[in-house]
């Protein structure tokens, strides 16, 4: 990892962390990542022999699927930035299995069962409870950004999976997407569904869903040309009944206002995530540049390479830059239009990097022995995932 650090308030504490996870991503996830990426078929990823399972395990271990107590905002950025830079795939599928096990969902609830899953979560080093996030769906992905905007009340634009109330239950039917990260091997949803159909997209809650219930299917594994480390797949709920407790938010105001919160912090771990691999496809092309001889030297002492590295850099470290200043003032005031212009920037700054790497690599970058190749198709991806990155700019634009 190359590139100075210029944070100049990190403490002892931030070095810590920064060590633990360093020493995590080089020594676990980019080894995993990487034979994780090679397996013929996304079925082998998830096998039960399959190294996926020794990185989830080795994550919890360690105590990082936790909110750790020496971890302040800019700590909690940093390790979200590092992990990115090692395995931005398996990233997603370590911090996503927490989700429905989150404190703060639980505080909604006056279910018991729901309230201790916290803790259970916390104790869990065998990995027998993930997580999913459970709200792209066929009709509706990127577009969820729309939830709190005027057109979102067209009845037309209600999501797919259908709560209805049934006495002291709910009865869901319906369809999460093949994208839903986890999807196919995790054991709870925190799931947002559709209360009131004629209020359109506006009208959605939250249930915290176990997955094991009568009702539930999954189905296969995604195929995919990026991030094949990140299992996703789609879930099918017919007639499946939950207590009502298990619906922690059930008014459709408040489920708009927390889906708005959660697309905030989903698009900053977005944008921390993908600075980091775009500083990961920097090193790579610097490394190379110096080792690379042509024209009797190392090519990095060609100025067409040292131009283009210069410019990689400074892409860099701009989206470094907004990602932290985001992280941290979203912690304070949530402000979803910033969260998108630092995930657009992080992403499209991952790709770019990337791809002018490849060409610092020229017909190596194209090859399977050099990880660069990896990073690229990873990066690739993030332009996609939790939001195609046009319409993400044009629903936060509509905040300005």
């Amino acid at each position: 990892m190359g590139i100075k650090e210029l944070n100049i308030d990190l403490t002892d504490e931030h070095r810590s962390i920064m060590d633990t996870v360093t020493k995590f991503g080089r020594e676990v996830m980019r080894p995993v990542s990487i034979e994780l990426d090679q397996m013929p078929t996304p079925e082998d990823v998830i096998a039960e022999d399959s190294v996926l399972w020794d990185a989830m395990r080795k994550y919890r271990e360690i105590g990082l699927h936790i909110p750790s107590a020496e971890a302040d905002v800019l700590g909690n950025t940093l390790i979200s930035e590092i992990m990115g830079y090692w395995a931005p795939g398996l990233a997603i599928s370590l911090g996503v299995s927490g989700m429905p096990f989150n404190p703060l969902l639980q505080l909604m609830s006056q279910d018991p069962e729901i309230q201790k899953l916290p803790e259970l979560y916390a104790n869990d080093l065998e990995c027998k409870m993930i997580g999913c996030w459970g709200v792209t769906e066929p009709d509706h992905g990127s577009d969820w950004i729309m939830v709190t905007s005027e057109s979102a009340g067209n009845p037309d634009m209600a999501a797919n999976v259908r709560a209805k109330k049934d006495g002291d239950s709910y009865v869901l039917n319906g369809q999460k997407a093949a994208w839903v990260s986890n999807g196919t091997i995790a054991t709870h949803s925190s799931l947002h569904v559709c209360l009131d159909p004629s209020r359109g997209m506006a009208g959605t809650g939250l249930a915290i869903v176990p997955l094991d219930l009568p009702g539930v299917s999954k189905g296969k594994p995604l195929n995919k040309i990026g991030q094949r480390d990140l299992n996703q797949g789609e879930i099918f709920f017919d007639n499946v009944r939950i207590p009502e407790s298990m619906m922690v938010v059930q008014d459709p105001d408040a489920g708009s206002a927390l889906l708005t919160n959660i697309l905030t912090f989903a698009n900053t771990s977005m944008a921390t995530s993908f600075t980091g691999l775009g500083h990961a496809a920097f090193d790579e092309a610097l490394a190379y540049a110096k080792e690379r001889i042509q024209g009797g030297k190392p090519i990095i002492e060609h100025q067409n390479i040292k131009l283009k590295l210069f410019d990689m850099f400074t892409a860099v470290e701009a989206s470094r830059s907004l990602a932290r200043r985001v992280a941290v003032s979203n912690s304070v005031e949530p402000k979803l239009e910033y969260a998108v212009a630092a995930k657009v920037l992080a992403t499209d700054t991952a790709f770019k990097v990337a791809s002018e790497a490849i060409q610092v690599f020229g017909g190596n970058g194209l090859s399977k022995e050099y990880h660069i190749e990896q990073i690229f198709r990873d990066a690739r991806a993030s332009m996609i995932e939790d939001g195609v990155n046009e319409t993400l700019a044009l629903g936060a634009a509509e905040r300005l």
